[in-house]
């Protein structure tokens, strides 16, 4: 299927599917009715197609199955229960079933991105939008362009470079630096085009802003090397001025606190039905199931995704970002949310329903119902026979709204999903400031980081809470460690860490997680956890596998290749194609 085949299925897609499934601006007229003739004869018709961009990131196979998967797995911060188990191990493969959705949902992203920016040209030369929304609009298309590529060249290394509205979909892949050059060149686009978060409209909040341009084009510096233009991107006055830190950490991700004031950029989501299985995202809305399938498999009947306890043991004491970020046995949700829905993990209807008749799974061993992951006698590793480690995601354990497989059966949630936020930047710039020799600079934005992490002053030295086996650690001294142990600690769980440690430069990322976790080369088995609650002699679903040098980026879709063959696989001991 050649490219000007994809365009125009593309296009023929954006007239037939209603575009009214998310939050906020996204709610617009739906296009269904239109014609290939008329369809961007009116405003209302311009700005869909341009939101149609967005719905590049509205697939959980592409934002949690493969990107969240990415930035997670590959850290051995969290491990997969389930089909997609290979992970665990860096087994994926390039016929993993999620890597079609992500690279085809990109590149129809990005073939509707090069057809609007003529078709907004068009429309402002007629008269059918003004100067100021066309204006605003091409900036909007020139981010989302340069956000997917960033992704794909994050994820996959050099990718084909698109940037006309039509071609024979047999280009080559540039290599990974040039994809990250055309990422910087789309984003100083946007950053002329876009309004400013302060004169962004209510009902617009979710568009993408210039400081969002400004976030990512530093970011794709960054991947260049070039970090003095990206401090000049991060310390531009749209970032600093426009976004600050929230005072308390777990608000970052509560659910009635999205598009907050440290939020720079998420992909938005809306419940537009009934929330179970049936409905939902089944009948083509906009739901995710990305939250839900994180938390015990008690809880919600799922428990596909569960955290490392090595993580839990890695936060240094006082840091609050733990309870925010990592759930262990006996530990309870603090999520102001869900404490205010259902009093925390007690009032949920299968614990309700359970407490008595199974009192070792579901009740506080005092005969009330659990109000912790559960205990530290009996962890929760899940009740199907499938190994979980006891420890889960907090950061994705904070819809009300949902229930799980329980109670009302309510699966799919209107979470939006954080892909930047400016506690990265300031992560981002003090890693800059230190490869350019500004120490002190460095040392001082971590520092604001951390202070927040413990809700007034951190402590001078850096160190981890214990090494993943239960030994005690020495102080981090080297300024780039401070910063790679910041990006864990408080971007673990998002869409980033990974992403962070890979650019980190060759063998930053497998040199970390060796640090972190112990790992040995070749082991595709689990261990048998050697410290804590969970150590009884038995496989909860831990591996320590070393990272492969030819597995810090994802193989090139099987399928994708079968269409172009000038496509080539990442392979062997390649790390970046080149």
């Amino acid at each position: 299927m050649n490219n000007k085949n994809i365009t125009l299925i593309a296009l023929f897609a954006l007239l037939i599917i209603p575009l009214s499934c998310k939050k906020g601006f996204l709610n617009t007229t739906d296009t269904g009715a239109a014609t290939a003739d008329n369809a961007f004869g009116k405003s209302s018709s311009v700005v869909s197609l341009v939101n149609s961009i967005y719905n590049t990131f509205q697939s959980s196979d592409m934002l949690k199955k493969s990107i969240w998967y990415y930035a997670n797995y590959e850290t051995h911060d969290f491990f997969n229960n389930g089909a997609d188990i290979v992970w665990n191990y860096y087994g994926i493969q390039s016929d993993f079933y999620a890597l079609p959705t992500f690279w085809n949902n990109s590149y129809i992203g990005i073939i509707r991105a090069n057809n609007a920016l003529g078709i907004i040209q068009n429309a402002m030369a007629k008269g059918v939008v003004t100067q100021a929304l066309g204006t605003r609009l091409e900036g909007e298309v020139y981010f989302l362009r340069g956000l997917i590529y960033y992704y794909l060249a994050g994820s996959f290394g050099g990718v084909p470079l698109e940037l006309n509205a039509s071609s024979n979909g047999l280009t080559p892949r540039s290599t990974q630096d040039q994809v990250f050059a055309q990422v910087v060149a789309d984003m100083k686009q946007a950053e002329n085009l876009l309004v400013s978060k302060t004169q962004l409209a209510s009902t617009d909040l979710g568009r993408a802003t210039k400081g969002a341009a400004y976030a990512y084009e530093g970011a794709a510096q960054m991947w260049l090397k070039n970090y003095t233009g990206a401090l000049a991107a991060f310390n531009n006055p749209e970032l600093t001025s426009n976004y600050h830190l929230l005072q308390n950490f777990m608000d970052v991700g509560e659910y009635s606190n999205q598009n907050n004031d440290e939020s720079i950029f998420e992909v938005q989501f809306l419940v537009t039905g009934n929330q179970s299985w049936g409905d939902g995202w089944q009948d083509g809305g906009e739901e995710g199931w990305i939250d839900d399938f994180d938390w015990p498999q008690e809880i919600s009947g799922f428990g596909y995704d569960y955290a490392n306890p090595g993580l839990w043991y890695s936060y240094q004491s006082g840091d609050l970002r733990k309870q925010a970020t990592i759930l262990g046995p006996g530990d309870q949700n603090m999520s102001p949310d869900i404490l205010a829905k259902w009093g925390g993990i007690k009032g949920y209807a299968v614990v309700q329903a359970n407490y008595q008749s199974n009192p070792t799974t579901y009740s506080d061993g005092a005969g009330n119902p659990i109000n912790t992951c559960g205990t530290l006698t009996h962890p929760w590793y899940g009740t199907d026979g499938t190994p979980r480690s006891g420890y889960y995601d907090a950061k994705k354990w904070r819809d009300p709204t949902l229930t799980g497989a329980n109670g009302s059966g309510a699966i799919f949630g209107g979470q939006n999903q954080i892909l930047m936020r400016y506690a990265e930047v300031l992560l981002d710039r003090a890693e800059c400031k230190i490869r350019t020799g500004d120490v002190a600079g460095g040392l001082a934005d971590i520092q604001t980081v951390r202070n927040r992490a413990w809700g007034g002053t951190a402590p001078a030295v850096m160190q981890d809470g214990l090494t993943w086996d239960g030994k005690a650690t020495t102080p981090i001294t080297d300024p780039l460690q401070m910063v790679y142990s910041e990006y864990r600690h408080e971007l673990t769980a998002e869409y980033s860490t990974f992403y962070d440690l890979r650019r980190a430069g060759p063998g930053v990322a497998a040199a970390f997680i060796q640090s972190a976790y112990g790992t040995q080369a070749g082991n595709t088995n689990q261990i048998t956890y050697p410290y804590g609650p969970t150590a009884d002699g038995k496989t909860h679903g831990v591996w320590n596998t070393t990272l492969p040098v030819n597995k810090d980026i994802l193989p090139i879709p099987a399928a994708s290749i079968g269409l172009n063959p000038n496509l080539t696989q990442n392979q062997g001991n390649v790390k970046f194609f080149s």
